[in-house]
Formats: structure tokens, sequence, C-alpha cells
């Protein structure tokens, strides 16, 4: 007795469909083998689970963006918007630009050189000596801004040591006219006896001292 068909519906359960999901990817991909091999046929076969994981097969004869190309070219459908093509574009050119500007390095650094004709290498001399020409100017501005602040700074250090020399007189003079005072009281205070005698006034004062 034959198996019951199947009738082609959404599987419910999620564990069934995930079963059966698992088994018939399996069960594609071996039959993309099998025709890639019995029949010498181009094949690519992406397939998305629920889940999102990616499953793939390309024949080993060929690759994705290859048949891609190919159905583009038999079909006539855009596979790209215009916006991807320009993006695509772009991309190309912008590598493009990157390899030539490296082969202008490695010149630079006297690197390949051996290709360039005569022209090429004038035009290479010249480059370079413009650029060595800024680098001398550049090294000129550093030099008179580092000269300029040398000169501020030793005209700055002139002051300081000038002030500081200033009150250095000042410490001293203050220091001689309080040595002067202190003298003076000295010998002020050494003349008092002297110049300032008791005299008495009562009769028996004289006879008390």
């Amino acid at each position: 007795m034959g198996r019951g068909k199947i009738e082609i519906k959404r599987i419910e359960n999620p564990n069934n469909r995930h079963v059966t999901y698992s088994k018939r990817r399996s069960g594609i991909i071996k039959k993309a083998k099998e025709i890639t091999v019995l029949c010498d046929a181009e094949v690519s076969l992406v397939i998305f689970g629920t889940n999102g994981k990616m499953h793939e097969y390309c024949s080993p004869s060929t690759t994705l963006i290859d048949i891609m190309d190919k159905y583009h070219s038999k079909s006539g459908k855009r596979l790209w918007d215009a916006k991807h093509e320009n993006l695509s574009n772009e991309i190309d050119r912008i590598k493009k630009e990157n390899d030539n500007m490296q082969v202008e390095l490695r010149h630079l650094k006297g690197e390949d050189i051996t290709s360039l004709g005569p022209k090429e290498l004038i035009l290479l001399e010249e480059a370079l000596d413009n650029g060595l020409s800024s680098i001398r100017g550049k090294q000129m501005e550093y030099l008179d801004i580092a000269t300029k602040n040398t000169e501020m700074l030793e005209e700055e250090n002139k002051h300081l040591t000038l002030v500081l020399h200033q009150q250095e007189m000042a410490m001293e003079v203050n220091r001689d006219m309080n040595d002067e005072y202190q003298q003076r009281v000295r010998e002020y205070n050494s003349q008092m006896p002297f110049a300032f005698r008791v005299q008495p006034i009562q009769p028996n004062l004289q006879e008390r001292m």
C-alpha cells in the first residue's frame, strides 16, 4: 500500500516544522550536488531558515557571483538597483585610486622606478623638489618661532633679574638703616645716665641717697 499524499501547507507544530526543515534542506542540497556531478550543471543554492541561519551550496566549478552575473545577462532582470550599482562603481573607483596612490608612493620612495620613462622621472623629480621646498619652508617657520620664543624668554629673564636685584638692594638699604637705628638707640641709652642726673629738691633727699 503506497504512502498517503501529504498536504502541502505550513506545519503548525514548531518541533515538527524544524525536523521537516532539516530533512528537506539536506535532501535539496543532496539533489543539487547530484545534478552537479551527473549533468555537469552549475548550481547555486541558498536557504534561510526561520531563525535566520543560512545554508548554501555552489558547484565547485563556479561561484555564486558568476552564477548571478549569468542570471542577470540571460534573464535581463536587474538584480541591483541604480543606487547599488552606483555604489559599486564608486567602490571600484576608490580602489583604483588607492592602487594608483600606492604606486605613486612607491615611486616617491624611489621604488619600482625602472619602468618609468624620462618624462615621468622629470615629473617625479619636480614633485620631490616641491615637497622638499615645502618641508624646508615649514622648518624655517618653526625655527623663527623658536628663535622668537628664545628672545622673549631672555628678555623676561633679564627683567626678572633686574627686579630681583632691586629687591635685594632695597632689603640691604633697610638692613643698613635698621642697623644704624639700633646703633643710635644703643648710643642714646648709654648716654642717658650722664645726661640726666637726679637733682635733690628736698634737703633730706641727698641724705637718703
